[in-house]
């Protein structure tokens, strides 16, 4: 076979190995960098993966050889895996879109004056979105317009715990209202899926996009504060709201767990690359009150340990070069549980339990803060 018919049977093939998780042909999405045959008719090319650690690159590769190898005549292949670049994921999401250029971001602009705190954990199971509901629910009580995204896509659990978890927002003219509920403006991706039981399983410019349209698209008014509860670990997710949110705050909970507190500070230097300020930490799950049956007194029981709250501090402090406190340290409360359970926080179901009264006072001293310039980039330019 000619080369020039080799190389557009070739071509042709390509057209048709359809990215897994996009669902467009690779050809389409700008994922094929290169293509040469050489004279003993193997094919040498270069594909793009969307991002460096994509989960499907085997799926891809395995795909691309199938294609290229089915095709007579062809002699072998030698397939290199590659990873586009900003401009080369943006072009592609600019093509998703059909050329329409997205919404901006009204938090992402240096002048908005809403305070966006991103409420994070190295790992799962340490209680972050609970802290986020009742912080939420504490900064409303003292007067503060609050908004709430639940930017944990896979395991949104906020609308539970806020109880709308049957509640759909409304849309309207292409514009998301968020769930009012107890005073504050509430968006998941639970509110958005077609069932509660569907799974979704995204990642890479899917996810990407996912994330902007909920800050984009999303109506949310005048905030004084918006919390993100983000998913457990530095993924994705994480790397994603750094780009868009460049002005936006992180807190970090962890228990006092020294295996909770390694991992937790993994979240707050993550922040620091993405040249975010890390505001402080909460030791959630810090101790239980047990009434003694004998004595009658109350007692004080370490049950995950005791100082991981203030190590992780302390080494975030040394490490980021800026004073990061131990803001709260609440302690394991069975309300707490109960009031995610019935969607009404322990803040409100019961302000005078002891986690509530810790996590109240959280919220006066993140409300009563003023914003330093610590651990900020300014974005200053040299003049002369």
């Amino acid at each position: 076979m000619p080369d020039n018919e080799l190389l557009a049977a070739v071509q042709e093939a390509l057209a048709g190995v359809v990215d897994p998780e996009i669902k467009r042909p690779i050809t389409e999405l700008g994922m094929v960098e290169s293509l040469t045959i050489d004279d003993d008719d193997v094919v040498s090319l270069t594909v793009l993966l969307t991002i460096a650690s994509c989960p499907l690159r085997s799926t891809i590769e395995h795909d691309v050889t199938a294609a290229v190898t089915s095709v007579p005549g062809v002699g072998g292949i030698n397939l290199t895996l590659g990873a586009m670049t900003d401009e080369q994921r943006a072009e592609m999401k600019r093509q998703l879109r059909g050329g329409i250029a997205e919404r901006a971001i009204p938090f992402a602009d240096a002048s908005n004056l809403t305070q966006v705190i991103l409420v994070a954990s190295g790992k799962g199971g340490v209680g972050k979105s609970s802290v986020t509901v009742n912080l939420a629910m504490a900064l409303a009580e003292q007067g503060k317009s609050v908004g709430v995204l639940d930017a944990d896509i896979y395991g949104h659990s906020i609308p539970q715990m806020l109880g709308v978890a049957d509640t759909s927002p409304t849309s309207l003219d292409g514009m998301i209202l968020p769930v009012p509920t107890m005073g504050l403006k509430v968006i998941s991706m639970g509110m958005l899926k077609a069932s509660r039981d569907q799974v979704i399983a995204w990642r890479g410019p899917i996810l990407d996009r996912a994330l902007h349209q909920l800050l984009s698209d999303v109506f949310w008014g005048d905030l004084d504060f918006l919390l993100l509860d983000l998913p457990p670990g530095t993924g994705d997710v994480a790397l994603s709201l750094g780009q868009k949110l460049p002005n936006a705050e992180v807190l970090v909970v962890t228990t006092p767990q020294q295996a909770a507190a390694e991992v937790a500070e993994r979240a707050g230097t993550m922040a620091s690359m993405l040249e975010q300020k890390v505001i402080g930490v909460v030791e959630n799950m810090s101790y239980l009150d047990v009434e003694c049956p004998h004595c009658g007194d109350t007692h004080r029981v370490d049950v995950f340990g005791s100082g991981g709250g203030a190590e992780v501090a302390n080494t975030l402090t040394t490490r980021l070069g800026y004073d990061i406190p131990l803001l709260a340290e609440v302690p394991l409360d069975p309300a707490v549980r109960v009031g995610g359970d019935d969607g009404f926080p322990v803040v409100v179901a019961d302000g005078s339990k002891p986690s509530a009264r810790a996590l109240t006072e959280l919220a006066r001293t993140i409300a009563a803060r003023k914003r330093s310039l610590a651990g900020r980039t300014l974005n200053l330019t040299p003049v002369g």
